[in-house]
């Protein structure tokens, strides 16, 4: 199976395949720049001895980015299953005074630090109330614990975009229509964003946060997103022309 990022195309797959994947091993005495290291997502798992085996039936997908190439088995699997390193959005369902619970679609609700966000202290504290919406990443996932998030860099101490969503409106769409959001090569929100300003928040749990200048803005994103899912982009580019075009003096 050829799995060089420069020429893959998303392929099915079974449970029980080998995934070729190359797998940088660290070498800190090596001169030359090492390649970027290769994430694995849902659907896949690594061996003991570094290989990757498919868990579940779906489509292989793989998505190059700078900080490596990232791949994972797409499949019409309805419940999240929390991936270290997944950005998702959730929404705080209990708060004390060291941690907070987070909703995030998964088997089990996520735990956020109260110290896991930019400049948070013992004495200053994220002032986030239960139903605040987050955009966090997942710091630690194993089938055996719950999930915990954080929405601060560890290596450089900022928030790289994450913490609370102020505003806007969150809703929920398939988990493969979220992963394909997050591709930059998918037109829609590309598309979008040559007609008016907005700003959204993708998380690979199916929830997409949106906001912009005024109500209707966002609900003509809101519909773009939801006509788009689980359908071929040819067939809603006209519809979604439609949408934004109603509500571009708004």
């Amino acid at each position: 199976m050829d799995t060089d990022t420069t020429s893959f195309r998303p392929r099915p797959v079974i449970p029980g395949d080998t995934v070729p994947i190359p797998i940088a091993t660290p070498n800190p005495s090596a001169e030359s720049s090492a390649p970027p290291p290769v994430r694995i997502g849902p659907g896949l798992h690594r061996r003991p001895d570094g290989s990757v085996v498919v868990v579940k039936a779906g489509v292989l997908c793989c998505n190059e980015a700078k900080d490596g190439a990232r791949w994972w088995v797409e499949s019409n699997f309805k419940r999240y299953v929390p991936v270290q390193g997944d950005p998702v959005v959730g929404q705080i369902t209990y708060k004390s005074a060291d941690f907070f619970r987070v909703e995030i679609g998964a088997a089990h609700q996520a735990q956020l630090s109260a110290l896991a966000f930019e400049g948070a202290t013992k004495r200053n504290r994220p002032p986030l109330e239960v139903g605040s919406l987050v955009y966090a990443r997942v710091s630690v996932a194993h089938r055996d614990m719950e999930p915990e998030l954080e929405c601060v860099d560890q290596t450089t101490g900022r928030a790289e975009g994450f913490g609370e969503l102020k505003g806007g409106f969150m809703i929920k769409c398939s988990l493969g229509m979220a992963r394909n959001l997050l591709l930059p090569k998918f037109p829609l929100l590309p598309t979008l964003g040559t007609r008016f300003p907005f700003e959204t928040a993708v998380g690979v749990n199916g929830r997409v946060w949106i906001s912009a200048a005024t109500e209707p803005r966002i609900a003509a994103v809101a519909r773009c997103v939801v006509l788009a899912d689980r359908r071929p982009w040819g067939q809603v580019k006209g519809v979604v022309e439609g949408v934004v075009g109603s509500v571009e003096g708004v």
